[in-house]
C-alpha cells in the first residue's frame, strides 16, 4: 500500500520536522471519506488577475465542428498515480484563473489521457489512486473532448476523449491561498465562507503557484501534525531536488501543526500549514476533487479576510 511505502519517508524526515520544517505529505488516501457535494453551481468570485482569466468551463455553443478522433491508446501506457506524472502533457493556459471549477470527472475504468483533442495518448487515468476514487476538476471542453487538471503534476492538463466510462459530479467548494498575505480562504457556491492565516514554503521551496485540487486525506504520520488528518493535493514541489532527500516524491499538502507559532511565515517545504480548528473544518466540509488555487495576491481581498 502507498502508506506503507511512504511511511519510511516520514521517518527519514522526522529530524527536519523536529527543527520546525514540516514534512511534505504523502500517504495513502482514504477511500470513501469524501462528502457528497450538493449540486448547486456557484457564481464565480473575482479573478486573480484579469490578464490571466480563462474562458468559463461551461460547454461552448453547439457547432457543426467534427469531434477529433481519439488515436488508439497502447495498453503499455503508464497509469497516473501518486508518483510524478508522465511528461508531455500540455501546460494549463490559465493557471491563475480564480473562477471556481464547478464540475469534477470520475473515471469508471482506465481512461486514456491525451496531450490535445485528437492528439497523442500519453497515460491512463484510473478510477482510483490507491483505493481512493479519483475526482479531477474539469477546466475546459472542446469539440467533444474534456480537459482536466492532471494529478501528480503542476499546472498541467490532460485531454480526455468522449466516452461513457466516466461520470461528472458537481463541485461546490474552492480553496484560495494568497502567498503575500499568508491567507487561505474557503469558498462555497462562489461565496467566501472563512479565512485563516497560514504558513507557506520557505525560499527555494515555495508553495507552487497555480490551480490544483484536493487529491485525498490521510491520518497525520507524526504527532507534530497536531493529531488532525491532512489533505494531499494534486500538486508536487516545483523543484523536487530542493526538498530533503527523505521527502522526494511526496506531494504538497494542507495540514495543521502542533503549535501556531509560525503562522504567517515562510517556513515549510512547500506545504500549507494552518490551525488545527481550521483544518478540522476543512476536513468536515471540503471533499476530494475540490479546486485549490495558489496566487501571490487577489486584486480584491475576500469579504471574510
Amino acid at each position: 500500500m502507498l502508506f506503507a511505502r511512504l511511511t519510511s519517508r516520514w521517518v527519514l524526515g522526522w529530524l527536519a520536522a523536529a527543527l520546525g520544517v514540516p514534512l511534505l505529505l504523502a500517504a495513502a488516501l482514504l477511500a470513501g471519506r469524501a462528502a457528497t457535494p450538493d449540486p448547486v453551481r456557484p457564481a464565480p468570485p473575482p479573478a486573480a488577475d484579469p490578464a490571466e482569466n480563462a474562458a468559463p468551463t461551461e460547454d461552448a455553443a453547439p457547432t457543426d465542428e467534427p469531434v477529433p478522433a481519439a488515436a488508439p491508446a497502447p495498453a503499455t501506457l503508464p497509469v497516473v498515480d501518486y508518483d510524478p506524472a508522465p511528461t508531455g502533457f500540455p501546460a494549463d493556459p490559465h493557471p491563475l484563473d480564480a473562477t471556481p471549477l464547478t464540475e469534477g470527472l470520475r473515471p469508471s475504468r482506465n481512461v486514456a489521457a491525451y496531450d490535445a483533442p485528437g492528439g497523442r495518448p500519453l497515460a491512463f487515468l484510473a478510477p482510483t489512486i490507491n483505493g481512493v476514487k479519483l475526482t479531477v476538476p474539469i477546466v475546459e471542453r472542446r469539440t467533444g473532448w474534456t480537459a482536466v487538471l492532471l494529478p501528480s503534476a503542476n499546472r498541467r492538463l490532460a485531454w480526455l476523449p468522449p466516452g461513457d466510462d466516466r461520470s461528472v459530479v458537481p463541485l461546490r467548494d474552492q480553496i484560495v491561498v494568497e502567498r503575500r498575505q499568508h491567507r487561505l480562504t474557503w469558498h462555497r457556491d462562489g461565496r467566501a465562507m472563512k479565512s485563516w492565516p497560514v504558513s507557506l514554503g520557505m525560499p527555494g521551496q515555495s508553495t507552487p503557484l497555480g490551480r490544483t485540487f484536493v487529491l485525498g486525506r490521510t491520518p497525520p504520520p507524526e504527532a507534530v501534525y497536531g493529531g488532525v488528518d491532512v489533505y494531499a493535493l494534486g500538486a508536487v514541489p516545483d523543484d523536487p531536488d530542493a526538498v530533503p532527500a527523505g521527502l522526494r516524491g511526496a506531494h504538497i499538502g494542507v495540514h495543521s501543526w502542533h503549535n501556531d507559532d509560525t503562522l504567517g511565515e515562510n517556513v515549510t517545504n512547500g506545504c500549507i500549514r494552518l490551525t488545527r480548528s481550521a483544518q478540522r473544518q476543512l476536513l468536515a466540509e471540503v471533499p476530494p476533487g475540490t479546486g485549490v488555487l495558489v496566487v501571490d495576491a487577489l486584486p480584491t481581498p475576500p469579504p471574510t479576510a
